[in-house]
């Protein structure tokens, strides 16, 4: 048996393959995906093991689902009846260690050995069971693509079947990835409006901010790296210092400086209006999607 399963090792799956196996044996982690070729690039990267969707299904206690949202249903389809069994099986296994009063490794007495993993947008843990045909304990995640580099945001919420022992184990697993924070379901797609969506918003940002400087006279490389340093501190004195971001805005800009004038500026180009219109539109693109 696997620790982790990955189906589909696209972006947002290889980012988390790639954070888990800081945290356990590359060997402990089997890859799947529709062209085999990619999972085994990403196996022979890692260390892990590659396989088919099947051999997850059958063999991994976190399924990871990294699919595009549209292809959910199709590929859950063939391991229906995989899924089935394998929960029929491990759920009767562990009633009949309860009469010895004893447990399954890892498991409470009333609990599964899998759980299902979904990072797809506007799928919710309801339509996850529908497409693989039981209530399953499933984990709902909406990461970002800096968890590949243990600076993620990850927001998750759980369904009922999910026990306490799985649940602490999913954590560990995760705590290679950045921040986690459980959510109410009904909060996921608002919160991945901006922190599933942010990194772009931020890399534009930053990018844009190089610009300026080049067209100052700075180097670029310098002009980047000022950019990324300048938001990585701002970023952490917000988190660190508890204050306002607006407090901390008023606090550079001294009266007649050159800091407000570049604040107008920012002001006049609709800078807040925009970046409030990119976390809306894809709030409502994910509503889309849900429908």
């Amino acid at each position: 048996m696997y620790r982790l399963g990955f189906i589909g090792c696209g972006n947002m799956g290889s980012a988390i393959a790639r954070a888990a196996v800081k945290e356990m044996e590359p060997s402990e982690i089997l890859l799947a995906n529709r062209t085999r070729a990619k999972a085994e690039s990403l196996a022979a990267e890692l260390g892990c093991i590659v396989g088919e969707n099947l051999d997850v299904a059958r063999k991994c206690r976190f399924i990871f689902l990294g699919v595009k949202p549209n292809m959910l249903e199709e590929m859950l389809k063939p391991l229906q009846e995989t899924l089935r069994e394998r929960y029929d099986r491990e759920k009767k296994a562990n009633e009949n260690l309860k009469e010895t009063g004893k447990e399954l490794p890892g498991n409470d007495l009333t609990g599964t050995g899998f759980v299902l993993v979904t990072m797809a947008v506007g799928v919710s843990i309801a339509d996850i069971c529908r497409m693989a045909g039981g209530v399953y304990p499933v984990i709902r995640i909406m990461p970002n693509t800096p968890v590949s580099i243990q600076k993620g945001m990850t927001l998750a919420c759980a369904s009922p079947e999910v026990n306490q022992d799985q649940m602490r184990e999913f954590c560990q697993i995760m705590g290679g990835t950045g921040v986690l924070d459980f959510i109410p379901e009904k909060l996921i797609d608002a919160g991945s409006a901006l922190s599933g969506c942010g990194p772009a918003y931020v890399y534009l940002f930053i990018e844009a901010l190089a610009d300026g400087a080049v067209e100052c006279g700075l180097p670029r490389a310098k002009a980047i790296e000022y950019a990324c340093q300048t938001l990585i501190g701002s970023a952490s004195l917000v988190l660190e210092s508890g204050s306002h971001p607006g407090a901390l805005k008023d606090a550079v800009c001294s009266p007649g400086g050159t800091t407000i004038a570049g604040v107008h500026a920012l002001e006049r180009g609709g800078f807040r209006c925009a970046a409030m219109d990119a976390v809306k539109a894809a709030y409502d693109k994910t509503a889309g999607i849900a429908k």
